[in-house]
């Protein structure tokens, strides 16, 4: 059987989302570049499997996926068993608490630090554009209270949706280890169950894994 195939850098926040999911699973996956410069993302070609010219893509055989939480399940779901079962659905209630991390992870962890990682290392960098501290300072703020909700959680469990690892703790990876290379990483000292967490994930091999092909250099 052919190897499944992502489309788009390891690099992207997306795409580790789901090479992190296929490590997890231990499947077999090709990862194909996709070139920014060239626009190769709106290429004809590229739109036919990403219609909205983004990434990552995703094809297995004759299926075409595209967004990175959909994928994600996809690879979960296809590749589980006993010993890797990130999404609970054998358990009602346990799939319903990695569900709810999983919005939060969406819609409230990733808005607090995405501006901080694109303020501080993906405009300078790669953009070279200035860092606009006065957004780095509004999302530290909002990281912050944002933290307080997680610490306490953290406090009754080791991980989010419970005493076991889940796909909601995995979304949280690809923009807190970016977070991690910004001067405001010791945020996290502020908060030792979540760092804790955050420890625990970092030491998983396929987190390993993924982490060596997405360090960034230092601004």
């Amino acid at each position: 059987m052919a190897p499944v195939k992502v489309f788009g850098p390891a690099m992207s926040t997306n795409v580790a989302r789901v090479l992190v999911c296929l490590e997890e699973v231990g499947a077999e996956y090709e990862v194909v570049d996709i070139d920014f410069k060239a626009m190769e993302h709106k290429s004809p070609e590229h739109l036919v499997r990403n219609p909205f010219g983004q990434i990552p893509a995703f094809q297995d055989g004759d299926l075409l996926l595209f967004e990175s939480r959909a994928i994600a399940k996809y690879v979960l779901r296809k590749y589980k068993t006993n010993g890797v079962d990130l999404l609970r659905e054998g358990d009602l209630k346990e799939a319903a608490m990695v569900d709810v991390w999983t919005e939060v992870d969406a819609h409230t962890y990733n808005p607090a630090i995405s501006p901080i990682v694109y303020e501080c290392l993906i405009n300078p960098l790669m953009r070279g554009l200035p860092t606009n501290q006065t957004v780095v300072d509004e999302s530290l703020e909002k990281l912050k209270k944002v933290l307080e909700v997680y610490e306490a959680r953290l406090s009754r469990h080791e991980y989010l949706a419970g005493d076991f690892v889940s796909f909601a703790d995995l979304n949280h990876f690809p923009y807190t280890f970016y977070f991690m290379a910004t001067p405001h990483a010791a945020l996290f000292d502020s908060y030792p169950h979540v760092k804790a967490w955050w420890e625990r994930l970092m030491a998983r091999p396929a987190v390993k894994k993924l982490a060596a092909q997405m360090v960034p250099k230092k601004p």
